[in-house]
């Protein structure tokens, strides 16, 4: 009996000793979570706006006959390089002849009626100084002359009228520049006025585009404009706005402004060409100085936004106060301070107080042109103090 109980034993202590090793306590560690994070400065901010448009020409001219009539002829094509006096098409001129033609009869008729009259009334005059005509009959002679140089005159600015209706039948261009479009054909009877060639005038060009209604003001104050062609966007050239509408467009309800590409080398005026698309950049310095943060970085918690500020190791939320947005960016103007560290990625996973370790920074691509999307980037915004003391009180009222 005794040798069946001695090996029992033995295996009740060994597994009495192994159950006490498992439960001595293990030591617990703290979690610390690895975050993205830059330290911001707060400062002027340079932030631009960007819209496409197309190139065009200052002066862009609709061209119709000055008198009705069907075309004949059409001597240019749209692209074609056009001088002053050059002619673009003609009328059938057959109608406007023969009114010419009955318009000279009529003064030549009414030329030699006022040379007769002339002639005899200079012949009464010198009857009636020798008394040999009486005075009422020099009257009557002085009112046919009257009459006949009236005539005359009439009938020698119809002429001349008609003269003017007849060349009329060719439409000449009255500038230099390009054809840019054709709006009627050969055979087509056109009414006096009906635009029929549209044509660009040689010289300034600029770029139509189309601005928000919430940036338009914005738009106004910029400090520095660049137009680049998208078919070669490494050519830089400056810009001045010309014209901003005040009445937006009833289909887009954008206000159409008009920007004036100026200061054009020879190699950059070879590359503009009529029709291209391009796109103007609106460039503008904050007039308050604002914190760029990623937007990233904001974490909205019931209707409060606010940022991850990074202090000793640990975390702290602070609400802020957002001004405007720029591209990617945000701009803060109060909460935080210039020097201040705060965190970029991952701000929905932390916690109040949670240690953090900060990892090394991406390298960045080419980064993005900021866009304007906030006219609130006008208005200038409280010192670095006030944004303290405001942070400070916001903090104390959580507490």
């Amino acid at each position: 009996m005794g040798k069946f109980y001695i090996p029992v034993i033995a295996t009740a202590v060994l597994a009495t000793s192994l159950l006490l090793g498992c439960s001595k306590k293990v030591e617990k560690t703290e979690d610390v979570r690895p975050v993205r994070a830059i330290q911001v400065t707060s400062g002027q901010q340079q932030v631009m706006a960007e819209y496409s448009g197309n190139v065009q020409a200052r002066v862009e001219s609709q061209l119709g006959f000055r008198v009705g009539g069907k075309i004949q002829t059409r001597k240019v094509d749209v692209g074609t390089l056009v001088k002053p006096g050059q002619v673009l098409m003609e009328l059938d001129p057959q109608d406007l002849r023969l009114a010419q033609t009955q318009a000279e009869a009529n003064f030549k008729a009414a030329k030699s009626n006022f040379e007769l009259s002339e002639f005899e009334v200079k012949r009464y005059r010198e009857l009636s100084k020798t008394g040999a005509i009486s005075r009422s009959a020099l009257d009557a002679k002085n009112t046919a002359f009257e009459s006949a140089k009236a005539s005359y005159e009439q009938a020698q600015a119809a002429f001349k009228g008609q003269s003017n209706q007849t060349a009329y039948a060719n439409l000449v261009s009255d500038v230099e520049g390009v054809v840019t479009a054709i709006n009627a054909e050969v055979g087509q009877v056109v009414a006096a006025g009906t635009p029929v060639v549209q044509v660009a005038k040689a010289g300034e060009l600029e770029v139509l585009v189309g601005i928000p209604e919430n940036n338009v003001e914005v738009v106004k104050r910029a400090t520095q404009i660049d137009v680049r062609l998208w078919a070669n966007s490494k050519e830089v050239m400056a810009g001045k706005i010309r014209e901003l509408s005040p009445v937006a467009d009833a289909a887009t309800r954008s206000f159409t402004a008009r920007v004036s590409i100026l200061n054009l080398t020879p190699k950059q005026a070879v590359l503009v060409k009529l029709g291209m698309t391009a796109s103007v950049q609106f460039v503008l310095n904050t007039p308050g100085n604002f914190v760029k943060v990623p937007l990233t970085a904001l974490y909205q918690e019931k209707g409060i936004t606010s940022v991850w500020i990074v202090e000793k190791g640990a975390v702290k939320l602070v609400p802020v106060q957002v001004g405007g947005v720029s591209g990617n960016d945000v701009l803060l103007t109060s909460g935080v301070t210039s020097g201040q560290t705060i965190i970029t990625a991952g701000v929905h996973v932390l916690n109040p107080g949670q240690q953090v370790s900060i990892l090394e920074p991406e390298a960045k691509p080419a980064a993005d042109e900021p866009y304007l999307s906030s006219q609130n980037l006008l208005t200038p915004v409280a010192t670095t103090s006030s944004a303290e003391s405001k942070t400070s009180k916001a903090q104390g009222a959580g507490k």
